[in-house]
């Protein structure tokens, strides 16, 4: 019988642009255009410019595009892109009920081994469906969370399923390389607990860049261990435990059930946050006539970003700390108007009025709206002014979720607000619609225009 592994090659192997909905292959690249406009919003984050130091003076082949300028191998370049993509905790997220996860996270692998092979435009989507499909499948049917591992450990064979679909591999060696990349790449979860470092940005750029690795080991013959989900010691037996998933039955259009981040904040806010400021504009008051804020929200959020097992959230001082940290949100939020790049500043974030009222909000768990996460992200927000009013809203999802999905054009406004100091208004309209007819284009006119930005 075959092994799991060969199941998710052969399904890797049969999948075509042609089988998905046109639905799905419009909210792909609307999530494409919204990663490359956190790539491109992040070029001069500090721990990106550490990180193009260090990929600088490793000087690698020059095979594939840096955005931003430059090229490398394939593996430094699928880290420094997806390490783009990935830093300002802007790009989009899957909610299963016991994981999240965020899928947009493979295109800095998948869009190295294509650009690597030399592929189409429409093979580069296709290859990112997939990854899409793999990791979003796997967090439902396997989370890892509750275990102490981290969601780039389902991304260990999504990303590499989604390289091997790009630089074309066999059934064979594409199992191969899920094998390589799922046995060698499981992440603890204490990347995102407790006092929160840089590597919470870098741990999934850092498995895409070993899963195309793994990829291209496979597509030199070296072999892996394809009992990796079901066999002594595999991922079931050591990590997850027993499930089933017949990938016979997959298709690509998962993509549909992803959600894109209306604020510059861990997904699990976003309804929040939207409530907030509809309250704040709705009667008109401002943060310094804030007493205290009250939030309702279901078991996932408080456990995460609202003070419950993963960690105090009310000692910020870093960006990491902040977008992961509901009180310091919700109280930028009320002070600032809004949550962007520019609530992450270092003084932003250590100012005194975000300080103190960060500490007056309060967050707590709700059992009735953890019944109806993941379909919905409910929330109850109740404001206390100074003056003795009680100011209350609930919500149950918020534009960008899948009930409420982002539009092209939304997602316009969105890149073109990330990316005015990276590139030009010519550069950035170019990118726009090489990005809406992908599908007819070569991968490499793509990566062209985005080795371009930075440099104007």
């Amino acid at each position: 019988m075959a092994t799991m592994a060969e199941d998710l090659a052969r399904f890797v192997h049969r999948t075509r642009l042609a089988d998905m909905s046109e639905a799905a292959v419009l909210q792909l690249k609307i999530r494409v255009l919204d990663a490359i406009g956190c790539a491109l919003g992040a070029l001069e984050g500090e721990p990106i410019r550490r990180l193009r130091q260090y990929v600088d003076r490793m000087d690698g082949a020059p095979l594939c595009t840096l955005i931003g300028g430059g090229r490398t191998s394939p593996d430094r370049a699928a880290f420094l892109n997806g390490a783009l993509v990935r830093y300002l905790d802007f790009n989009d997220s899957f909610l299963a009920r016991g994981e999240t996860c965020h899928p947009s996270d493979n295109l800095g692998a998948v869009l190295a081994a294509a650009e690597y092979a030399d592929r189409s435009g429409a093979e580069f989507l296709t290859a990112l469906a997939v990854a899409y499909q793999v990791q979003c499948r796997l967090s439902e049917v396997a989370p890892v969370r509750h275990k102490g591992f981290d969601h780039t450990t389902q991304g260990a064979f999504a990303a590499a399923a989604g390289a091997a679909r790009a630089l074309g591999l066999d059934e064979a060696r594409t199992a191969h390389a899920v094998a390589i990349s799922g046995t060698a790449l499981p992440a603890l979860r204490v990347t995102r607990t407790g006092a929160l470092s840089h590597w919470k940005g870098l741990a999934y750029p850092h498995t895409g860049s070993g899963a195309l690795q793994a990829a291209l080991l496979a597509a030199e013959g070296i072999t892996g261990p394809l009992e990796v989900f079901e066999g002594n010691k595999g991922f079931m037996d050591s990590i997850a435990g027993r499930f089933e998933l017949d990938w016979r039955k997959e298709n690509l259009e998962a993509v549909t059930r992803t959600i894109v981040k209306k604020y510059n904040a861990e997904i699990h806010s976003q309804s929040v946050l939207e409530g907030v400021l509809e309250l704040r504009a709705l009667h008109g008051f401002r943060a310094p006539e804030v007493d205290s804020v009250e939030l309702e929200v279901f078991d996932v959020a408080y456990h995460i970003i609202g003070g419950g097992e993963e960690g105090d959230k009310t000692r910020i001082r870093t960006k990491e700390e902040a977008d992961h940290s509901l009180p310091y949100l919700v109280a930028v939020a009320l002070l600032d108007g809004q949550v962007l790049p520019a609530q992450y500043h270092p003084e932003r974030i250590l100012g005194e009025d975000v300080q103190d009222l960060l500490r007056r909000v309060r967050v707590r768990p709700s059992p009735a709206y953890s019944t109806r996460f993941p379909v919905e992200m409910p929330c109850r927000i109740t404001v206390r002014l100074k003056d003795g009013r009680l100011l209350e809203t609930e919500k149950r999802d918020y534009e960008g979720f899948f009930t409420r999905p982002v539009t092209w054009e939304g997602i316009q406004g969105k890149f073109l607000r990330l990316v005015p100091e990276a590139a030009s208004a010519e550069l950035s309209q170019a990118i726009v619609a090489a990005v809406e007819r992908l599908e007819k284009i070569p991968v490499r006119l793509l990566t062209a225009m985005l080795g371009k930005a930075g440099q104007q």
